[in-house]
């Protein structure tokens, strides 16, 4: 091969090169608008439909409001379990509506004007964010009402936003299953529990730190162990989502 020859491959190649990041630039810039827009979309009908959100507080309200009369000012350890044990139930009925709402007819006007990766991954971010502001609102009433042991509230503000995160991710995968199976919420709850175990308990554990000045042994690896289940069922929606999508 001559020398210009070579020239000329190597400057196709790097045409190519450049070419090809700059669509998948332009494709992760699409992406991006699509999930935007989801996200206003679940946004727009939670402020629509304000009932449903209404409902949640309230059942969040009226949860600890039982647990206040039946305990009143219960012990650290105890607050503490019962906190995350409300958590994880706020979660089941706040995550189930998210797909369940969702009929056929919308999921195939969604399927033309957004893929399934973009519409996963902005029911999950909405989820988050919604299991985030109850989580802040369930620490706000369990401290009202039963009593504020903490020594390190900041630091259980953190727990709880990324307890909330963790328990909405996982749920939220889980009802995309149930819905494309036609189960309803019993089947996530099923599917859920057996999952999330470990995942309460590695939180209970992890925020037993804010109730005293004690060292925990291997904080660091808690809290990154749950940054890391996140990202796994992050990695599995995207990856397996598509399938029941097509379904």
């Amino acid at each position: 091969m001559s020398r210009g020859a070579g020239y000329v491959l190597i400057r196709n190649e790097k045409l190519l090169r450049s070419f090809s990041l700059f669509l998948n630039y332009f494709r992760a810039i699409k992406s991006l608008h699509h999930i935007i827009a989801l996200l206003k979309k679940d946004l727009l009908l939670e402020i629509r439909q304000q009932y449903t959100f209404y409902g949640i507080l309230l059942y969040v309200a009226s949860t600890i409001f039982v647990l206040y009369l039946a305990m009143n000012q219960p012990e650290e350890n105890v607050w503490n379990g019962l906190f995350w044990m409300t958590q994880l139930f706020v979660c089941v009925n706040a995550v189930a509506k998210s797909f369940l709402q969702e009929n056929a007819g919308r999921m195939l006007y969604f399927y033309t004007i957004a893929g399934a990766r973009d519409f996963i991954l902005a029911k999950l971010l909405f989820n988050a964010v919604l299991m985030v502001v109850m989580s802040l609102v369930s620490l706000l009433l369990f401290q009202l009402l039963m009593g504020n042991p903490l020594q390190h509230p900041f630091k259980f503000v953190g727990y709880a936003c990324l307890g909330g995160c963790s328990l909405s991710l996982v749920f939220t995968f889980l009802a995309a299953i149930a819905a494309r199976a036609r189960q309803g919420a019993a089947l996530m709850a099923i599917m859920g529990f057996p999952l999330i175990i470990p995942q309460v308990l590695l939180l209970m554990r992890m925020s037993n730190t804010a109730f005293a000045d004690v060292i925990q042994a291997g904080l660091l690896q808690i809290i990154l162990l749950l940054v890391a289940l996140d990202i796994l069922v992050m990695v599995l929606a995207v990856i397996l989502f598509p399938f029941l999508w097509k379904d």
